[in-house]
């Protein structure tokens, strides 16, 4: 039985950007259709109902089945899915707060599901970004977050900015809006 992951300091750090970021970009459109990659306990979903997103225009995945059937239980639309594996259609908003460390072999495998982003931390990040070129629709943004200790990371041509950071004890994590 996989833990769904339990919000910590990264996710809500994603979820203060969301609220105060949201707003703006629902002001040019009401009908903003946003997905969540790796929805775990659904707090990023439950951040962007409480912006004013429309609950039918909130989509989630997570590879996870428990996490799956428990976003459904809180009455979203998440499907199981490894990253955009079962998603279909175009997103004005794709979020995602992904496991971004890198690898660590005392880690357990159970721990490391939630934590590790691959060898250098940003491989996951960078299977990410490519694929998700397909789902976010013209003028589009995506919302992520990655931490001082992600290394490796390819951009892909996105053009980014960071919109929040927190210094921790061991690491910095930032929350990026990147955009076409």
């Amino acid at each position: 039985m996989h833990p769904i992951y339990s919000p910590a300091e990264d996710s809500f750090l994603i979820s203060f950007a969301i609220k105060r970021e949201i707003p703006k970009i629902l002001v040019k459109n009401l009908n903003l259709k946003v997905l969540e990659i790796g929805s775990g306990s659904g707090i990023q979903l439950k951040s962007l109902l409480n912006s004013g997103i429309r609950k039918q225009n909130i989509f989630a995945c997570d590879i996870n089945p428990n996490a799956v059937k428990h976003c459904k239980k809180l009455g979203f639309n998440c499907v199981q899915s490894n990253l955009f594996e079962n998603i279909r259609g175009k997103y004005d908003v794709i979020l995602f707060n992904p496991p971004y460390l890198p690898e660590d072999k005392l880690e357990d495998k159970e721990s490391g599901l939630a934590t590790t982003g691959g060898k250098k931390g940003g491989e996951l990040i960078n299977k990410f970004l490519c694929q998700a070129k397909k789902y976010l629709a013209k003028g589009g943004k995506i919302f992520l977050l990655t931490s001082s200790l992600t290394k490796g990371i390819n951009w892909k041509g996105y053009r980014k900015k960071i919109i929040s950071k927190q210094k921790l004890f061991f690491e910095e994590l930032y929350v990026w809006e990147l955009w076409n």
